[in-house]
């Protein structure tokens, strides 16, 4: 995020209504809704660990035990479920 000067970007009118609530300071303006990205989506992240969690449900259900996947993913018992329960959620919603 970088800072830019009001009176560079705005429009004299607008820029004159602003200062009404707030001079001299720095104001943040978020993007709409629409523009704006879910966590992870920048940098790759979400991809990630969707790969990763459907190759332990992938292996969860070629007999992997769940003691066995903490072990080799570094994440708890309750982790491991909980990816396994949304994964086959997802797939009941699906087929349905």
């Amino acid at each position: 995020m970088c800072y830019k000067n009001g009176k560079d970007v705005l429009p004299e009118a607008l820029l004159k209504e602003l200062q009404k609530y707030i001079q001299g300071e720095i104001i943040y303006i978020p993007k709409e809704d629409n523009m704006r990205k879910a966590w992870g989506e920048n940098n790759g992240t979400r991809k990630l660990l969707r790969k990763r969690n459907m190759e332990i449900y992938k292996f969860y259900k070629s007999g992997t035990t769940i003691t066995k996947l903490t072990e080799s993913y570094n994440l708890s018992e309750d982790s491991i479920r909980k990816i396994i329960f949304n994964i086959n959620n997802e797939n009941l919603k699906i087929n349905a």
